[in-house]
């Protein structure tokens, strides 16, 4: 830019005085994303799990074996422990506490070095400070030395020094705190979400305890479990129809990090892996994973070439193979963990993958040596594995030309759109052809595509691959998205809004349940990158005159008849054809005043035993299910 630019109009010099100096508690609030990610759902229960991080780190270092978490009615949290309670005498050479450095200044902690702490959960002295910062108010009790200590803060700011309130007899930290409503969209944490994530802490170290008290809904959990991840696979297995009967457990150190595997096998199609480093959720794997699976691959093809147990006309094993029906559970404690982003979704420590790939593949060839007779029954399940997927790829070819996902070519029934920038385009799956003519008649040609589904996919649950690829309905959808045969390319996805559409009633229910089955199973990108969403169609219409409702329940039906008047009229629509092309654009397909309900999995552990409940070969515990809740369901169409 010139130094005439500079003087136009409307422009202004960018001098030194432009320049913001934020202290550290204005730059957390400013800026919470940078931190834990956003401030919605995830970002508020985030700091929940900070403080408990700093409990479990005083577990790890061998001084914790009890955590208490409340849940007060106004939402505000309490973590307490039974630890050795942060210092509250001042730092050396500085004039603040430690307890007031370690709430106070972002990079203030004792995890910095291995000396008190081995490995850590938290945000390596960021938690702590981040949860205040972002906290209407903040209460901190020491036990320690005999006395309780405490000091409070408001939005990260002391309101005083430290003062003794009393005597203690142990020792340890309790802290409160609420989150600041200005910061977050909501402030309601779940219950459910939270008992599973301090569930999962309690299978990742033996000997802890968590008690889980809600004050809001009256409910309370304790977990407690000696047995560690090898309970945890046990569990997440016991819906399914396992083929060696005890979790198998590898555990080893290397270096500095301590290495845990538990895993067991069962007749399904799907692999359910869970990593964990430092008892945070890696959601998205990394290094540990990469060794895992490197290690299994390696141990189980060198097992059967050895055991002469595969035909000549067998196909060599690969990753897939021996990961289809795995339920396993990978857990690595090391001291100084590299996560990709604050929230730790990824573990990035390159060495770690020859650690655990190294660790695993030992532990492994030892016990399929030991134990040949689950040897054998994983081994026939691989080749199993093989041998379907060879037939699949068999299939494929006849079924799939080449041409049909590189050029053009797309299904007859599809309507597509005119956009050709798939972030603005969508696709509806619309349930039966009557449905998918209003859709095409009502929707914007722009940038809604439409596909009209004929009847019910295949349960994929059950199906193997070859007769999954051979189904229309879904090599349709495949193309369709541009999906190819082997899967969800995201670079090459035709509509960045995926919405199944189908009707209010039971057969519309199970459509719904077979596509997020099939998109979970096969396309799971398409859920995690959050392209797929389910619509949501009116129940009733209620009218008088010319004035009218369309409401989704029956308490909003009764409102609006009492609104409209005595001589309204309604009218229930099960079905999307029922609708006009006008009525279905209005009330389902207008982006001004549709509703869509976004696909997520907040727990991939309880997704995947859901699916494999609600739609597995095993019948009991689907009936079961029915049995639990019969009493508790709304909506059911007879």
């Amino acid at each position: 830019m010139s130094a005439a630019e500079i003087d136009k109009p409307g422009r202004r010099e960018y001098t030194s005085g432009d320049i913001q100096i934020l202290d550290e508690i204005e730059a957390v609030r400013l800026r919470p994303g940078m931190y834990i990610g956003g401030t919605g759902f995830e970002g508020l229960q985030h700091l929940l799990y900070e403080i408990v991080y700093n409990s479990i780190d005083e577990a790890l270092a061998g001084y914790c074996d009890r955590i208490d978490v409340t849940i007060h009615p106004d939402n505000a949290i309490t973590v307490k422990d039974n630890g050795r309670g942060i210092p509250v005498d001042l730092i050396p050479s500085t004039d603040i506490t430690a307890l007031e450095a370690v709430m106070t200044r972002l990079h203030a902690g004792g995890k910095f070095n291995n000396q008190l702490y081995g490995v850590s959960s938290g945000l390596h002295g960021v938690g702590a400070s981040v949860v205040n910062a972002l906290s209407r108010r903040t209460r901190v009790e020491v036990r320690r030395n005999g006395k309780v200590y405490c000091q409070e803060y408001e939005r990260g700011v002391p309101t005083g020094s430290i003062k003794v309130i009393g005597e203690a007899s142990g020792t340890g930290t309790w802290t409160t705190f609420l989150a600041d409503s200005e910061i977050f969209e909501d402030i309601n944490y779940d219950f459910d979400v939270t008992a599973q994530r301090l569930r999962e802490m309690t299978f990742l170290n033996k000997g802890v305890l968590i008690h889980f008290v809600d004050q809001r809904v009256d409910e309370e959990r304790t977990y407690y479990f000696e047995g560690g991840i090898a309970s945890y696979v046990s569990r997440m297995s016991s819906d399914k129809e396992v083929i060696h009967a005890r979790p198998i457990y590898l555990t080893g150190t290397a270096e500095s990090s301590s290495v845990e595997v538990a895993m067991q096998y069962n007749d399904g199609m799907s692999e359910n892996t869970i990593t964990f480093a430092n008892c945070v959720n890696t959601r998205d794997g990394g290094s540990h994973l990469t060794g895992f699976r490197a290690a299994l691959t390696r141990v189980l093809t060198d097992f059967i070439r050895k055991s002469k147990q595969a035909k000549d006309s067998d196909p060599l094993l690969t990753g897939d193979d021996v990961r289809q029906g795995l339920v396993a559970v990978v857990s690595i404690k090391l001291s100084s963990p590299q996560f990709e982003g604050q929230t730790k979704a990824k573990l990035g420590n390159p060495e770690v993958r020859s650690q655990v790939e190294s660790i695993v593949a030992d532990q492994l060839s030892l016990y399929l040596e030991q134990h040949p007779d689950d040897a054998r029954a994983i081994l026939d399940k691989c080749l199993i594995s093989a041998r379907a997927r060879e037939a699949a790829r068999k299939a494929r070819e006849l079924v799939f030309k080449k041409s049909s996902f590189e050029t053009s070519t797309l299904p007859g029934k599809l309507a597509d759109c005119s956009e050709k920038n798939p972030e603005f385009c969508e696709l509806y799956l619309v349930e039966g052809e009557s449905a998918g003519g209003s859709a095409k008649q009502g929707r914007d040609r722009r940038f809604q595509a439409i596909l009209p589904l004929r009847g019910k996919i295949l349960n994929v649950e059950k199906a193997p691959k070859d007769k999954i690829l051979a189904h229309e309905e879904i090599r349709n959808i495949a193309t369709a998205l541009r999906a190819g045969a082997d899967g969800l390319d995201l670079s090459r996805l035709r509509y960045h809004r995926v919405i199944i559409m189908s009707d209010a009633d039971v057969d519309g229910a199970h459509i719904r349940t077979l596509l997020l089955t099939f998109f979970y199973r096969h396309m799971p990108g398409l859920i995690d990158h959050g392209h797929l969403y389910i619509a949501q169609p009116p129940l009733y219409r209620v009218h008088s005159g010319k004035r009218e409702a369309w409401v989704y329940t029956e308490q909003e039906r009764d409102s609006a008849m009492r609104e409209l008047g005595n001589k309204s009229e309604v009218q229930r629509y099960k079905g999307l054809g029922e609708m006009s092309p006008e009525q279905l654009w209005s009330t389902t397909m207008n982006p001004e005043t549709r509703t869509l309900l976004q696909v997520a999995v907040e727990d991939g552990a309880a997704a995947d035993k859901v699916f494999e409940m609600l739609m597995g070969a095993e019948v009991e515990p689907r009936k079961n299910f029915i049995q639990d809740h019969a009493e508790t369901v709304q909506n059911l169409d007879i």
